[in-house]
Formats: C-alpha cells, sequence, structure tokens
C-alpha cells in the first residue's frame, strides 16, 4: 500500500472523527449525499460509517487504477476540509464558552 492511499485512508477517519464531533454538538451535515445518507438510517452515526466504506472502497479503486494524481488531488481537498472542520469546531466552542460567560 502506498503512502498516498494511506494518507487518503488517515484523511478520512479524520473527516469521519470532525464530522462525529459536529454531530454531537448539534451541527447540521453540510454534504448532502452524506445528510441523506445519515437521515435513511435508524442511527446516524451507522449512515456516516457507510459513506466512509464507500469512500475507502473509491479511494482503494483510484489506487489500484493508477489514479495518484486524482489521489494526490483528493486529499488535498480532504486536508483542507479537515482543517476547516476543526477551525469551526474551535470557533464554535469559543462563542459557546463566551455566551455562558455573560
Amino acid at each position: 500500500m502506498n503512502q498516498m492511499l494511506l494518507h487518503y485512508s488517515y484523511l478520512q477517519i479524520l473527516d469521519f472523527l470532525t464530522t462525529v464531533a459536529f454531530l454531537v454538538n448539534g451541527v447540521r451535515e453540510a454534504n448532502p449525499v452524506v445528510r441523506l445518507a445519515l437521515s435513511v438510517v435508524p442511527n446516524p452515526l451507522e449512515g456516516l460509517i457507510v459513506v466512509k466504506v464507500l469512500a475507502l472502497m473509491l479511494g482503494i479503486y483510484c489506487w489500484r487504477m493508477g489514479r495518484q494524481r486524482l489521489l494526490s488531488r483528493i486529499n488535498m481537498m480532504f486536508a483542507a476540509l479537515v482543517a476547516w472542520n476543526l477551525v469551526a469546531l474551535i470557533l464554535s466552542t469559543l462563542a459557546a464558552y463566551s455566551r455562558a460567560a455573560h
């Protein structure tokens, strides 16, 4: 397994974790496909797991088909997405603390 696929898998795990953190904090999922998956199962966590398993399968497909450039671009996008998610979580937590302090 090459590094690019490992990075892709790691980024999928980080996206999963930040999405769970959003859901726990009452933030609605922004991606309409993921939002649909979360709504059609009894437990949203199950829907999210299904989405991430499908994403991992897509990453493996890209890797096996030699689509390294595509996988690299997807990795950059998910790295930015995870960073955005973390910033949004931090800012929303700071805002909640600020409201609670007043």
